[in-house]
């Protein structure tokens, strides 16, 4: 169901016009006859904070065409984020501080895996779902258990497609760089993991510091490694500077990223190179013609002048399930009944099939291999 539908079936519920309506109450917290407020938390400063606003504006792109139309059930979405910095200490406290302070009904689109870790316990005590988030590694994915719905595909199965795609091309000579973290160090495995089914070792697997300060001594590690290709997961700037780096130190290697790394803000830092850059997307193509869920996007974009990218359209997609999970949870909102609708969930947004209806609390399992332009463009 695209966000036309959503939008038809939260106008029709806001006037009382189908089995959404319901008496009005406050059924927990975060919720009023007026109001829906969501939390989120995530690394919002720095480099890597650059990212995570485009995701979040994205989002927020779905929640204004919703709250234009009346909301849902008459209640308006409201977002309430913190910045944790990644620090896991800082984001516990976030999530007690939405919880306690700011009351919110569940949680969307937090950010980050030693950070969502850190808040498992909390989250999983309150009862509050926590919906679409943003480079959650796989472990953390799991220690966050049920309380969780996690959209994007696994960083597994982007390593698993990464490597597959490499060794089909005649690529066995890899190497892996990645943001010197507790996710960044899983995701290396991950790759290491997916070689190991081929009876590969990586060349080389390099920490980048996610301040930017070790950027020079990573790219002459990836140079020096002699390595055909490196997989990055890496956010933000990073990637491009890192790329920079190999090639000042005279490496040769082609570049692949993760679904975090930024193609139009590494083709800024790398210009004419850039073209030998390719990603693993896990969002089906923004610049669809045929799709409307893509063009609906694209118009609410351009006109709150978001940035028009994988980036922002995660979010929206993320946004969209979330909306769908309160729609189909009724006016008589409670975090169990929340709970209830996710778990039950199959929907096709876009061309990108959703199911937390299994054992998996991952929805999708789609990727798809973009390269970019110098102009910072995706081609598929």
């Amino acid at each position: 169901m695209h966000r036309r539908n959503f939008i038809a079936a939260s106008a029709a519920a806001a006037a009382g016009l189908g089995p959404l309506s319901f008496p009005a109450h406050a059924a927990e917290s975060g919720v009023t006859d007026g109001e829906i407020v969501l939390g989120h938390t995530g690394i919002l400063s720095g480099p890597l904070g650059v990212p995570v606003k485009v995701v979040m504006a994205g989002a927020g792109l779905a929640f204004d065409a919703v709250n234009a139309q009346g909301g849902l059930s008459g209640r308006k979405i409201r977002v309430v984020s913190l910045d944790d910095e990644l620090k896991p200490e800082k984001a516990l406290a976030n999530y007690e501080k939405l919880l306690a302070e700011h009351r919110v009904f569940a949680f969307f689109g937090c950010v980050g895996s030693g950070t969502t870790a850190a808040g498992a316990k909390v989250v999983n005590q309150s009862g509050a779902p926590t919906v679409g988030g943003y480079a959650v590694s796989d472990s953390a994915r799991e220690k966050m258990g049920a309380a969780g719905y996690f959209v994007r595909a696994t960083f597994a199965r982007e390593a698993q497609a990464l490597v597959q795609h490499l060794t089909t091309i005649g690529v066995s000579r890899i190497a892996v760089a990645y943001l010197d973290n507790p996710g960044g160090a899983e995701v290396a495995k991950l790759v290491e993991a997916a070689l190991d089914t081929l009876k590969l070792k990586p060349e080389a697997a390099v920490a980048v510091k996610g301040d930017g300060t070790g950027n020079e001594a990573s790219g002459k590690a990836l140079a020096d490694s002699k390595a055909q290709a490196v997989i990055m997961y890496l956010g933000g700037g990073i990637g491009g500077e890192v790329m920079k780096a190999a090639w000042a130190a005279g490496g040769r290697q082609m570049f692949y990223g993760m679904s975090i790394v930024p193609g139009d803000v590494t083709a800024k830092l790398v210009g004419d190179k850039t073209s030998g850059l390719a990603i693993s997307q896990i969002v089906p193509y923004p610049w669809s013609e045929v799709d409307a869920t893509a063009r609906e996007f694209r118009q609410l974009a351009e006109r709150a002048k978001v940035d028009l990218g994988y980036l922002s359209y995660e979010g929206y997609v993320n946004a969209l399930v979330m909306i769908e999970g309160l729609r189909r949870t009724g006016r008589d909102l409670t975090r169990a009944k929340l709970h209830a609708a996710l778990k039950a969930m199959k929907l096709r947004i876009g061309g990108m099939e959703i199911d937390f209806t299994g054992a998996s609390n991952t929805g999708s399992r789609f990727i798809e291999m973009v390269r970019v332009t110098k102009e910072g463009k995706f081609i598929r």
